[in-house]
């Protein structure tokens, strides 16, 4: 029995709920899930969130990556901004994560760009 499209929708929610727990473990916040499918021949879901400073940033997004290995055995196929940490993106082709500083975030305004997109629910198990 293989894939349905359901199963395979199912899959990538699974995939950017766990991101959003990682980044949000990492105590990321402002965490925005879009789904873009419908408007983006791109990716499926775009992920936005901030961390504090540059360090902040940069931690986010290797928490993410190992996290998502580890638990899913999935790897980017694309990773940039790491040198610099004031905007990271991680590129899981159906999921795109942009981890910002908060200057940076308010500069590109990615949720305006996006704005017909599609608002996920996040399930985000909270730390104590």
């Amino acid at each position: 029995m293989g894939y349905t499209l359901s199963d395979m929708e199912q899959e990538k929610e699974n995939i950017v709920q766990k991101i959003c727990q990682a980044i949000y473990d990492k105590k990321g916040f402002n965490i925005l899930a879009l789904q873009v499918d419908g408007i983006s021949t791109i990716t499926d879901y775009l992920i936005i969130a901030e961390g504090n400073v540059d360090r902040h940033v940069v931690a986010i997004a290797q928490s993410v990556v190992k996290e998502i290995e580890e638990e899913l055995g999935f790897r980017p196929y694309h990773m940039e901004g790491v040198n610099s940490g004031d905007w990271v993106l991680i590129d899981y082709v159906n999921v795109i994560v942009h981890i910002f500083m908060p200057e940076s975030r308010e500069k590109f305004r990615l949720e305006e760009l996006w704005s017909k997109g599609k608002q996920v629910e996040l399930n985000l198990a909270l730390s104590v």
